[in-house]
C-alpha cells in the first residue's frame, strides 16, 4: 500500500491531538492528573498504546482507519461537576478530530486554488478521512470509547452508578463488535461509521 506511510503519519498526529484534547479539557475543568503524568503533550510516543498501535497499522492496511491510544487518566473527584465534566472531557477527543478534519478540507480547497502539489493534497485527503473515521469510531457508545462517557451525561442520576458498572464490560463488547465486522462480515461497526460519516461527507463535498 503506497500510501501507508502517509496514513501512519496522519493517524499518529490525529491520535496525539485527540489524547491531548482529553488531557487539556480535564485540566481546564479542574483535574491535573493527566498533566502530572506528562500527557499534556502532542508527543505521539507518550500516547501510544501497543495493542492500539498494532490495530491501527492493520486497520490502515485493510483500508479501515481506526485505532486507539493509551487512555488519558482522569480523576472525576477533581472535576467541578463530575458527571457533566467527564462527558465534556470525553467529547473533547472526537471534537478535536472533527476540527482537524474540517481544517484539512479548508486546506485542500486553498491548495486547489493555488494549484498545489500532489503529495500534500494526497496527505490532506488522507488526514481528513483518518480524522472523521477516528471521530466516528470513538463516538461509538461502547466502553472504553468516548461515546460511552458522553452517553453517561443523559443517564439518570439514580442509574448512573449501575451504568458505570456496565462500562467495565465494554472492552469485551467492543472486541465482539470488531470480530463480528472483520471476521464474520456482520456490519455493526461499519454501519455505525456510515451513519456518522456520510452526513459529514455531504456537507463538505
Amino acid at each position: 500500500m503506497d500510501q501507508l506511510p502517509l496514513i501512519i503519519i496522519a493517524l499518529l498526529v490525529s491520535l496525539s491531538v485527540h489524547e491531548w484534547a482529553h488531557a487539556y479539557s480535564a485540566y481546564l475543568l479542574g483535574d491535573d492528573t493527566a498533566a502530572m503524568q506528562g500527557r499534556l503533550t502532542l508527543n505521539p510516543i507518550v500516547h501510544l498504546d501497543p495493542v492500539g498501535t498494532i490495530f491501527m497499522v492493520l486497520s490502515a492496511m485493510s483500508g479501515f482507519f481506526i485505532g486507539w491510544a493509551k487512555p488519558v487518566p482522569v480523576n472525576p473527584y477533581n472535576l467541578r461537576q463530575p458527571k457533566r465534566d467527564m462527558a465534556l472531557v470525553a467529547l473533547a477527543g472526537p471534537f478535536s478530530n472533527l476540527v482537524l478534519g474540517l481544517l484539512s478540507v479548508f486546506a485542500i480547497k486553498v491548495l486547489i486554488g493555488f494549484g498545489g502539489g500532489f503529495l500534500l493534497g494526497s496527505f490532506l485527503q488522507i488526514f481528513f478521512i483518518v480524522n472523521i473515521s477516528l471521530m466516528a469510531f470513538n463516538l461509538l457508545p461502547v466502553a472504553p470509547l468516548d461515546g460511552s462517557k458522553i452517553i453517561g451525561l443523559i443517564i439518570p442520576d439514580s442509574m448512573y452508578q449501575q451504568y458505570n458498572q456496565y462500562l467495565q464490560y465494554g472492552p469485551y463488547l467492543l472486541m465482539a463488535i470488531l470480530i463480528a465486522d472483520f471476521s464474520f462480515g456482520i456490519p455493526i461497526l461499519s454501519t455505525w461509521m456510515s451513519w456518522m460519516i456520510d452526513p459529514l461527507l455531504k456537507v463538505v463535498s
